[in-house]
């Protein structure tokens, strides 16, 4: 058993000799801030502790346990080499306050990076400071409004978005301070021209769309969309959280939007991290440029650098320039996939996408709303289930967890009952689809009872919603 009072004392004695003996910080501490009382901490010996670890951590369900689907999120898998060069000491080394003179490779990679994200997108300029998909939205409407206060059009404080928009969006227009307008779909599950018509108007600041939407269908008429946005005076605005369907295929600057914001954790293969770090930067079109935050990463014959130098500039909205590990990754993805790869990544997310559609549909256990021709994604209800066996999305999504698959996104978009929202992604293999495939089949045909009561075989059992909404047990204890 290896406990703590039998480490080497020799050993851990050098290592206090190469530490800074001359810094007393003990001493320096204010009474005031000093512990008063012993911390509440088991003594446990070394295979317990990483026992309890290695045990949390095969609870935990990630990418490299197994399929991830999660509509809209792009939950692919991360090579293992991006992970490996983001770790080499000249990169994990570096730190922001070191002087440009000493990082040229590091802005660099972020200069290349750059221009990598505008030729896949179509913008002219990006900025990889947002740290999060939902950071970009709020650069973007940030972006929009510098553009028409510029222009002294002070009237356009509305943006309009679809109802298939992601959920973060319409958090992002009104943080931004702009009053949200949202139409309806047409019954094929696209923008309906008519009520954007009517919602168009000289207090319109922009549309926020994505391009294929979150249904998973390709918006045959954007270019029509585009035209009637930018003769109200508008900008058009492309969440990017469904590029994977469409990179090399179609670019949303050729489609004609103003702005577009990307997911590296998504698109570019680099980690979701829980909700970070991750990694959203905007491109704009030219017209845009001088809105974009400080600083910005130039270059001139003999260097690169950072330039705070831009007078309509909206300002930072990070402390640092964006997070360089995550950039890195991206920057190392692209790099390996190059042009074709990253057109065969779309086209096998499509093809993966239909696959599965055609096969549940097949069983006719499910149902699919809207247009049957779908992208990277698509969008199941329940509905039936509901009605026949008394069976929600909720409970599917419960089920597949007994069988070790993670369940995918429930209830979204708003406008299909009972939604099952499912995206493979490229990187599933075809033994893998059809094992999933095969167990939503499977799972409809099951007893009801036994559905309605999973997970049975989960470290956590259902929680009681309700219950817990209504009965709240708040704890807090000191250590």
């Amino acid at each position: 058993m290896y406990k703590s009072a039998s480490y080497d004392e020799p050993l851990l004695n050098k290592l206090a000799q190469l530490s800074d003996d001359k810094c007393d910080f003990v001493n320096n501490i204010p009474q005031t801030l000093k512990r008063n009382k012993k911390i509440k901490i088991p003594h446990l010996d070394e295979t317990q502790i990483v026992r309890h670890f290695h045990r949390l951590s095969q609870m935990n369900y990630g990418i490299d346990s197994g399929m991830y689907p999660l509509g809209s999120c792009t939950m692919k898998y991360n090579p293992k080499i991006c992970e490996e060069i983001s770790s080499w000491s000249k990169f994990s080394g570096t730190h922001p306050f070191q002087d440009c003179s000493t990082i040229q490779g590091n802005l660099e990679i972020m200069f290349e990076l750059e221009r990598a994200l505008c030729e896949i997108t179509g913008m002219d300029f990006f900025s990889l400071q947002p740290a999060a998909g939902a950071h970009g939205e709020f650069l973007g409407m940030l972006i929009t409004r510098a553009y028409h206060e510029k222009r002294k059009d002070f009237e356009r404080n509305e943006v309009i978005l679809s109802d298939t928009s992601h959920g973060t969006n319409p958090a992002s227009v009104t943080m931004a301070g702009y009053k949200l307008i949202e139409i309806p779909s047409t019954d094929e599950g696209t923008v309906d021209l008519e009520m954007l018509k009517k919602a168009l108007s000289t207090k319109t600041a922009c549309f926020m769309h994505t391009n294929p939407n979150t249904l998973g269908i390709f918006e045959d008429e954007i270019l029509k969309i585009s035209d009637l946005v930018h003769k109200a005076g508008g900008l058009l605005y492309y969440d990017g959280a469904n590029m994977n369907a469409i990179m090399g295929k179609a670019r949303p600057g050729d489609m004609g939007f103003d702005i577009v914001h990307l997911n590296l954790h998504k698109t570019f293969s680099t980690p979701h991290g829980g909700g970070g770090p991750g990694s959203g930067p905007v491109g704009v079109k030219m017209k845009l440029e001088k809105f974009l935050p400080i600083p910005r990463i130039c270059k001139d014959e003999k260097r690169y650098y950072l330039d705070y130098n831009a007078k309509d500039s909206i300002g930072k909205i990070k402390g640092f320039y964006g997070n360089f590990s995550v950039l890195l990754k991206a920057y190392t993805y692209i790099t390996l996939m190059g042009k074709e790869g990253l057109k065969e990544t779309s086209e096998i997310a499509v093809l993966n996408s239909n696959y599965m559609k055609e096969k549940i549909l097949k069983s006719k256990l499910y149902e699919l709303p809207f247009k049957k021709l779908r992208k990277h994604e698509f969008v199941l209800s329940c509905e039936n289930l509901k009605q026949k066996k008394n069976i929600r999305a909720m409970d599917i999504a419960k089920r597949l967890m007994d069988y070790g698959l993670h369940p995918p996104t429930i209830y979204f978009p708003l406008i299909v009952k009972e939604a099952l929202m499912i995206e493979p992604t490229e990187s599933e293999s075809k033994k893998d689809l059809d094992n999933y495939v095969d167990t939503l089949i499977n799972i409809a045909k099951e007893d009801p009872e036994i559905i309605k009561n999973a997970p049975n075989n989960t470290p956590v059992k259902r929680v009681d919603d309700v219950g817990a909404t209504k009965n709240p047990i708040l704890t807090w204890d000191m250590i």
